[in-house]
Parts: structure tokens; sequence; C-alpha cells
């Protein structure tokens, strides 16, 4: 089988590998997968560190027409990567496709904001002096992100970070290298120089914690959990880095006496169990008024029935299984969990059989749940929502935020006095009106509070403010 190497200092390097295990199919192997140690990301840091000075004085040209490239070829082959992605991770092809069309419109974007670089020239306050406030890049940075969105977090970490002049050292989530060694393979054939970006796969606690450890990373930018992400912030406030993270959720979706019922359902059920429940921006806490209560359940318990699990390549399925066995044994301690806490079991809850052998569970409505409860209080990460009963907007409004996460929320409503009063006042980097808390356009920022994030915003043109330092000069005429 194929061994896919490193790419460290501009050369493919590696010789033990690891499976990357289909969960739709334990028996299907997508490839074997390099794994680096500390020595060979301390090569790769080094390499970057040697390469930053040439890159990061390059010409916008040369920048725009890689990044470009990248974009144009992954939309070419979203297919055949869309097919990888499910493969490896186990969301449905449609959805794997949709992610992989998102990682091209991100470079693309960031081929145009390379020819946008802009700064400002004021007059100082004293005579014949300008002043002149430019964004530079700001060395090397670390890259590490997570196995739920193999390619569109890498595209919006790596595309900023080489828009503005950064080299790079990537190291991807172990169970999901194969779309990461594809984008790296996709980038260094569209031209990019020797050590600007370096691909190390391997296990956090080797590679993660190599680079954690290197005084030469001016910045690290993390998705994952919030204990890891922690360690990250640590280890960089003792080198003085710059971080940047994005970790757990406990979303709330807000559902109102007046709602229109089909929307709410949609939302609902798009927002807590597609992709798996495998999103940090999941709906996993349902608080719905009393009035419609009863109505709502009904109708989404019927809206469950009819949802598909089954193998994320075949036709018709709309829920793929659990990324790992580890994940998969998480979920069900949860639902067991709920159930001795006294939430009541509507849908679900039961590992399940399908033609190959894979890691599927139904996906799982619990009411009567409280908000005190660890199913509702602790981010779970798989198809595992609740169902809280309240009794008007403001109960509704203070248990949405009443969490220590704060990265998406959302309500359906028809009333635009609540629907307004709740953007304003949820205490959530995102919100979404009449609409699944997952899902946010490529050109805008994406972030939250509290415990969820920390630092700068992703995505758009608030990418710059992590990725770049503002420098003032003056110049006396």
């Amino acid at each position: 089988m194929h061994l896919y190497k490193n790419l460290i200092a501009g050369e493919w390097v590696g010789r033990h590998g690891v499976p990357n295990i289909n969960p739709s199919n334990t028996k299907d192997v997508v490839g074997l997968y390099a794994t680096g140690s500390g020595d060979d990301t301390r090569t790769a840091i080094a390499a970057a560190k040697a390469a930053f000075p040439a890159w990061s004085r390059s010409g916008i040209l040369e920048r725009h027409t890689i990044l470009k490239k990248t974009a144009d070829e992954i939309l070419a082959r979203k297919d055949e990567l869309g097919m990888l992605l499910a493969r490896e991770e186990g969301k449905t092809l449609p959805e794997a496709i949709g992610e992989t069309i998102r990682s091209a419109q991100i470079f693309d974007f960031f081929a145009g904001e390379v020819l946008r670089l802009a700064g400002e020239v004021l007059p100082s306050v004293r005579p014949n002096i300008g002043v002149e406030i430019t964004r530079e890049a700001i060395g090397v940075i670390g890259i590490i992100t997570p196995w739920n969105f193999p390619i569109a977090i890498p595209a919006w970490k790596i595309a900023p970070a080489l828009c503005y002049g950064n080299t790079v050292v990537f190291k991807p989530a172990e169970l999901v290298p194969g779309s990461a060694w594809a984008i790296v393979d996709i980038l260094h054939r569209a031209g990019l120089p020797k050590g600007v970006l370096n691909l190390v796969m391997g296990k956090g606690s080797v590679v993660g914690q190599a680079m954690l450890d290197s005084p030469d990373l001016a910045g690290i930018t993390f998705t994952g959990s919030t204990g890891t992400g922690k360690r990250v912030a640590s280890a960089s406030i003792e080198h003085n880095r710059k971080f940047q993270l994005e970790m757990g959720g406990k979303n709330p979706m807000v559902i109102l006496n007046d709602a229109d019922l089909t929307v709410a359902v949609e939302a609902a059920a798009n927002s807590g169990f597609f992709s798996t429940g495998q999103r940090c921006t999941a709906s996993s806490r349902l608080i719905v008024t009393e009035g419609i209560h009863d109505k709502f359940v009904a109708a989404l318990t019927e809206k469950l029935k009819t949802l598909v699990v089954d193998d994320a390549l075949k036709s018709g399925t709309h829920i793929g299984p659990v990324v790992d066995e580890r994940q998969l044994a998480i979920d069900t301690d949860y639902i067991a969990i709920g159930k001795q806490e006294g939430a009541k079991l509507a849908f679900g809850g039961e590992t399940i059989s399908r033609d190959n052998p894979g890691f599927y569970l139904q996906p799982t409505l619990f009411t009567e749940a409280t908000n005190q409860m660890r199913i509702s209080r602790e981010e779970i990460f798989g198809p595992v929502v609740s169902v809280i009963r309240v009794k008007d907007y403001e109960e509704a409004l203070a248990m949405a935020n009443d969490t220590p996460f704060g990265l998406s929320a959302g309500i359906a409503t028809t009333s635009l006095k609540h629907a307004t009063h709740f953007k304003r006042n949820s205490e959530a980097g995102m919100v979404m009106v009449n609409l699944p808390t997952a899902g946010v356009d490529f050109h805008v920022p994406f972030g939250g509070r509290k415990a969820s994030s920390f630092g700068s915003r992703e995505q758009g043109k608030y990418a710059a403010e992590f990725f770049t330092v503002v420098k003032t000069a003056y110049t006396q005429s």
C-alpha cells in the first residue's frame, strides 16, 4: 500500500506509516500515512524559519497565483477529494463534497486578499512628517487542526497564513491525514518555495508537543478540545507567542411558541444530527417554550425516523458513522449518563449494524432534560441532543446563556422583537435566526466567546488580525 509522506523543507520524507481506517467500513484502509517525530517537527520549524524572510517579502502576484491555482485544482477535483474526505471522516458524500468546495472558496478568497493588501497614510501632528501604517507577516505559524472538518479548517488557517506572508508548520489530526496530505500536495505543486509549507503528521503528544516547546514559532492557531487549548495557551505565554484557540461548544437553539414548526424542526435536525453531530457548532440543547413543546418534540421525532444512518458513500444516507470506536464509546457513555440523570430517551440511543462493519449510532433525542444535567452542560460531540422545556422567551434566553461556552446560538421565531433581542443579548459569537447553528460563509468571521474561543476571529478579512502585526512608520520630507 502506498505510503503518504510528510513534507519537510520541500521534500517528501518518512518511512513508518499508520493505517487510515474508514469508519463506515473498518475493513477499508484509505492509505498508510507517515508519522512524524519530534526531530521531524523541529526540522520543519527550522525550514519554515529559514524560508520566512524571502516568502514574507515575496511579490503579491506570486502568492496570488499559488493560492488561485490551489483553489482551482481543489474545485476541479471536488468529487475525488470529497470521496476521500467521506471515507476517512465518515460524513456523507454530499456533505464532504460541500466541505471540499468550501475549502476551494476559502483559497480563492485569500488569493484575492493578497491583491487587496492595504495600509493607511496619515499626516503627523508635526509639520512635514508623514505616517504609514502597514501590516506585516509575523513569522512561522504552527497550525493544529481537528478531525471533524479535515479540509475546510486546514484551508481557513493555511490560506490566510500564506496570503499574508507567513510560513507554516501544519499538524493535522491523526484520524484524518488524507485530506490534509492532499491539500498540502496541491499547494506544493502549485509552486510554493521549499520550507514555506511543512506537513508533519503524527501524534499530538509528539508532534504537537514539539511545536508547543519551540521558541521559533511566532504564532499557533489551534482548533480542538478545551483541555488541549489550555495547554496551547500556557505554552504560548511562556514563549511570548500569539495564539488563537477555537474549542468546544454546547450550543443552544431556542424554539418559541410562535415559531414556524417546519422551519424549527428542519433547523434543529440539521444542527443537532447532520455530520453525525460532530460539529463544534452543533445545537445539542433545544430550549423549547411550553406552548409548542409537545408539538415540536412529536414533529422532530417523526423527522428523526426518516433519517437514514448508513455508509457515508451510499446514496440516500443522511447520517454517516461516528468517526471512530473511541468517540462511539464517549457517545454511548453520555447516553447512559442521560438516562441515569433522569432524562427521557425519546428516540434512538442504540448502536446499529449495517452491511459493512462501522461505528454506527442512531440519532439520539432526550426530553425532560434540565440545564444542570451533564448531557446539557458538557460537549458530547455526537448525535445526542436534549430538549429543555421553559416557560417563556425570558427563561429561554437565560437558559441559553447559562453555559460556560459561547460559540453559536440559534432561535426559531416569527417575532421580529424576539429575534432582534436575541441577536443582541445572546452570549455567543455567532447567532442564527430560523437557521441551523452550523454553517458560516467562507468570507465572514468565525469564532465564539467564553470557553469556546480565545483570540481574534478566523476567516474573512478578520483573519489579518492574527496572521499579521501592525507597523507604524514615520518619514520626514
